[in-house]
């Protein structure tokens, strides 16, 4: 046995006489001594074991919760870098400028004349009210369209093959006049997927020899503007182009003529527009007369301002976030990252767009009714100064 006690103890009462034991008893009286140091040391190495043990579980508990805790917070940062990184759709968007997706579209007037054209990044594309049209994409990579309807209702869409299934099979077939009459037309079969956006998996047995012309300029100008190559007007913060009507077009091309008059010939269209704010930028306070706004950030981030009687209301907004401006509303827009805000704006009016700036309303107004209403000498209002660079979008 292990246990030294238990064997003097056995030891003792079977093999040694009296007179042995009482000879023998200082000895054991060492032993025991011994043996409880014995004891007293193994059980404080069981201890120390213990506690040693208990401490290591304890820090790898800590460890694995302190993981668990962090991981969530890695992993929704890492995410969010790989988004920013990677996800297609913002990655597409931060890289617009330089895209060079082509797609052809196609647009079916009431005199039933057919133009066609083709439209790559940084161009705008027009379609007046109840306008037949499809877009494709002809190039190597992903189209994506930013798309502006002049509606505050829910929209309404209907497409060829809806109207076509919707049709009833003699009527179709007395309307098309198709070889094989009816029968023909019952060869037809609707998909059970929505064919909105269209990409059979058979495409290539399905067309061949496809061709994507160019209808005539005074055509296609009608629904087509460059916007991205049209006039810049620069401010000291940031870059402003326009895709409206213009009362005056002595600077527009002759192109830009066709677009613009056909755009005012038109009822509830939009104006469209890029506004880039260089870091640190403001776009001051303004609103507009004619136009509700709605705005989508490209690019970099920004810090937004609702001017009204309560106060004002601030937001941030970042790369795919849609700002919303009602008619007449004050507001401002503010970079806030390093690199330049970029938005595409959208204004609910076929006319040319009526804004007006802080510092225009205020320079505007006479000194003496300015000292009445702010209760300050009328000699104060020399300080605000009045620059020959208009101020629209300016620095610190």
């Amino acid at each position: 046995m292990d246990n030294l006690a238990f064997e003097m103890h056995e030891g003792a009462t079977q093999h040694v006489s009296f007179v042995g034991k009482m000879n023998t008893i200082p000895r054991m009286e060492e032993k025991r001594q011994w043996s409880l140091l014995s004891v007293f040391l193994a059980c404080l190495l069981a201890c120390t074991v213990t506690t040693a043990v208990g401490v290591l579980i304890l820090s790898l508990v800590y460890i694995n919760n302190t993981q668990l805790h962090s991981e969530p917070e890695l992993r929704a940062t890492t995410i969010a870098i790989l988004q920013k990184a990677v996800d297609p759709k913002f990655q597409f968007l931060n890289h617009l400028p330089k895209s060079k997706g082509t797609a052809w579209i196609g647009v079916v007037d009431d005199g039933h004349v057919v133009t066609t054209y083709n439209v790559t990044a940084g161009q705008v594309i027009f379609f007046p009210k109840n306008t037949l049209h499809w877009i494709k994409n002809v190039g190597n990579e992903d189209c994506f369209f930013l798309l502006f309807f002049s509606t505050h209702d829910e929209l309404q869409t209907l497409d060829v093959d809806d109207v076509f299934f919707s049709t009833p099979e003699d009527i179709a077939s007395r309307s098309l006049k198709p070889e094989g009459g009816i029968n023909f037309i019952r060869t037809f079969h609707k998909q059970k997927e929505d064919q909105g956006v269209n990409l059979p998996h058979n495409l290539a047995e399905l067309v061949t020899n496809a061709s994507y012309t160019q209808s005539p300029d005074n055509l296609v100008w009608r629904y087509f503007y460059d916007l991205k190559g049209s006039k810049e007007y620069r401010f000291p913060g940031g870059i402003i182009q326009l895709a409206q009507y213009w009362k005056n077009g002595s600077e527009l091309s002759k192109n830009e003529k066709i677009f613009s008059t056909f755009l005012n010939q038109h009822q509830n269209t939009l104006a469209l527009s890029t506004l880039k704010i260089y870091n640190n930028g403001l776009r001051q306070p303004h609103f507009h007369f004619n136009a509700n706004e709605m705005g989508y950030v490209i690019s970099g981030c920004a810090k937004v301002g609702i001017i009204n009687t309560q106060g004002t209301t601030e937001f941030d907004i970042h790369i795919g976030d849609v700002i919303f401006f009602p008619i007449g509303t004050q507001h401002y827009i503010k970079s806030a990252c390093d690199e330049d805000l970029l938005l595409i704006l959208a204004f609910s009016t076929g006319d040319q767009l009526q804004t007006l700036d802080m510092d225009d309303y205020l320079q505007a107004t006479a000194d003496h009714i300015l000292a009445q209403l702010f209760f300050k000498k009328q000699s104060e209002f020399k300080k605000i100064p009045k620059f020959k660079e208009d101020q629209a979008i300016n620095l610190p």
